[in-house]
């Protein structure tokens, strides 16, 4: 399926990230607070009201905003509610992903909220933040209409929570095709790699591959 992509002004871009990224921060917060407090009944009651008058009132004001955006000045498509990397998205993990020389890297830090064995971040969670970092490198930035085939991961040993680095790269082209691999590590080295096959659809090959105009979020 084609996508049809509306474009945003960059000032406009600015204004809706200067006042919903903070929003997105503290939803973080509340998420981190509501697993960790041992606040008595009555605290938890009177919280779980006013969260839920405060989701009432947001939920009173629907956006308008088409869901899939591209930066007027940049090209590229508007990920604030991507899962992995959205800045809007409450539950996407603190992860800016940096692109340089055909590579892309992002150094976080991942708290309990993404805990899976104690200590240790969630298998699943790994794999989401590799499968964007491979999207990403494969897609130039998401630029170029292309999704995940496959994506193989090997756990080398357990992810601790805590500061985290995750790279990726393309390894080659082949027509319609782009192998990407890519790593998580810790201070003491990598904890699991990933390669992935990432496919442009039919309807995007009259173009051969080159950057869309359009873009598209792979995943």
């Amino acid at each position: 399926m084609e996508f049809t992509w509306d474009v945003i002004a960059g000032d406009e871009y600015d204004r809706i990230r200067a006042l919903h990224e903070p929003l997105a921060e503290a939803v973080r917060r509340l998420i981190d607070a509501s697993i960790h407090t041992a606040a008595g009944a009555d605290t938890i009651e009177r919280a779980r009201q006013t969260i839920d008058a405060i989701s009432t009132t947001l939920e009173s004001t629907p956006t308008d905003r088409a869901p899939t955006l591209r930066h007027a000045e940049t090209g590229l498509p508007v990920t604030w509610r991507n899962p992995a990397v959205g800045r809007h998205n409450p539950v996407a993990p603190p992860m800016i992903v940096h692109h340089e020389d055909g590579r892309c890297w992002s150094e976080f830090s991942l708290g309990p909220v993404y805990e899976g064995p104690p200590g240790l971040v969630h298998g699943g969670i790994c794999a989401l933040l590799l499968d964007q970092l491979l999207g990403e490198v494969a897609t130039d930035q998401l630029s170029m209409p292309k999704f995940t085939g496959t994506i193989t991961l090997k756990y080398l040993r357990g992810t601790p929570l805590g500061p985290l680095r995750a790279e990726a790269w393309v390894e080659r082209n082949e027509q319609y095709k782009t192998y990407a691999r890519g790593i998580l590590a810790d201070a003491q080295g990598t904890t699991v790699e990933a390669e992935g096959v990432f496919i442009m659809p039919a309807w995007a090959r009259d173009g051969g591959g080159e950057r869309s105009e359009s873009g598209v979020a792979a995943g």
